[in-house]
């Protein structure tokens, strides 16, 4: 394993783009569906995910289709709820569908990373902007979260479920698997923890009494996209909050294991575990001290660093797996998001980063995540949000 670390994967010519922008650009068009979003793959995963989709925004607009970039971004506030609250899943396609598990028909009830922050700034910054009404669905999305869900005593925004980490198995949440973490323990748990969300009126999900968890890489998109949409609106109450938020991230940092711990019940346990969705408050952090470090251990073969991009759990973490579903394996939407972080403090850094990964993309055929090692694919191949490779060779 040690040798393979230190393996070049093939890949395309970061020089010459033209090979990776076709693959992208087949996946993206033979996943569009009709009711104007890319199903990140027609068989696993054939509705509308929310961060999914504003990822897709990303690369559409990168691809040069900035009509289905607005028609994606648009889609995925379809079924928003008066207070703000933006589902993670939209049954457009076919209503009802499972229903029986979140209790409604149109779309489930709990949240994901808002990312359309992000992919709102994104693009303003490329032009054209969103419609004005899109725009402030958005800015309700991040009002509900910094307004409305509860918050745990460090000031962090609660999760109300697993799920809406989009990190769903990370060994962060294994303190809250009964018993010690088991797949099939672990899957009836989180369908369970469904039936114990707090709602408000209007069925927008507050808090969640059996998962009071803080998540710091939940916590860092919440303030890394209510930033960006703020830098683009002007808004300064957005802003304001965002700088709140990520200075009461920045106090959840462990000096001694480098990375941000969560709050609530696994502060002193499974949410101190290495984990990549840990590092994300580097999008956030104003501390140059702390920022090297994590960038250091994103490209250190013995932490997080592999020819494939960066590992999603420590190598050091008696849990990591490069093949576990959340237990090693390279997530591409992380990877994007660490290099958009590294980008603020070691601009080569960044570089390689988005290197390692951009072959790990290629070399996996564009699966959902890989092998942070051999680039091996795992999961649904290839996912639609893997286009993000497209985006990270640019940057290389």
């Amino acid at each position: 394993m040690m040798e393979q670390r230190g393996m070049a994967l093939p890949g395309p010519v970061l020089g010459d783009l033209g090979a990776l922008r076709d693959a992208v650009q087949r996946v993206l068009d033979d996943h569009w569906v009709p009711e104007g979003y890319a199903a990140p793959h027609a068989g696993t995963y054939p509705w509308q995910w929310l961060w999914d989709s504003c990822f897709h925004v990303l690369v559409w607009q990168s691809l040069g289709r900035p009509d289905r970039a607005q028609s994606e971004l648009a889609s995925l506030f379809g079924p928003q709820a008066p207070s703000g609250f933006v589902p993670h899943m939209n049954y457009v396609r076919r209503p009802g569908a499972h229903a029986d598990l979140w209790g409604r028909s149109d779309a489930s009830s709990i949240t994901q990373p808002p990312m359309y922050g992000h992919a709102v700034a994104e693009l303003f910054r490329a032009g054209p902007p969103p419609p004005d009404e899109i725009v402030e669905a958005a800015a309700a999305g991040l009002r509900f979260l910094l307004e409305q869900r509860g918050r745990d005593d460090s000031g962090l925004v609660l999760l109300c479920h697993p799920w809406e980490s989009g990190a769903d198995d990370s060994p962060r949440w294994d303190d809250r698997c009964p018993g010690g973490f088991d797949v099939d323990r672990w899957r009836a748990e989180k369908n369970r923890l469904v039936t114990t969300i707090g709602f408000a009126d209007d069925g927008s999900p507050l808090a969640n009494p059996e998962f009071p968890v803080a998540s710091a890489g939940f916590n860092a998109l919440v303030a890394f996209n209510a930033g960006e949409l703020a830098s683009v609106t002007g808004d300064d109450g957005l802003a304001a909050a965002a700088g709140e938020l990520a200075a009461a991230l920045d106090a959840r940092w462990d000096d001694d294991l480098g990375t941000w711990a969560d709050a609530g019940p696994t502060a002193d346990g499974s949410g101190r575990c290495r984990t990549a969705d840990a590092l994300l408050p580097l999008l956030v952090t104003e501390n140059p001290v702390r920022a090297a470090r994590v960038v250091a251990d994103l490209c250190d073969p013995s932490a997080h660093g592999g020819p494939a991009g960066p590992a999603g759990v420590h190598r050091a973490e008696p849990v990591f797996d490069p093949d576990g579903y959340w237990r090693g394996p390279v997530w591409p939407q992380l990877a994007y998001l660490l290099v958009l972080g590294a980008a603020r403090f070691d601009i080569d850094a960044a570089g390689r980063l988005a290197a390692t990964t951009v072959a790990g993309a290629w070399a996996s055929g564009l699966s959902e995540y890989w092998h942070p090692d051999t680039g091996e694919g795992l999961g649904a191949t290839p996912q639609s949000w893997t286009g993000l490779a497209l985006l990270l060779a640019e940057r290389a």
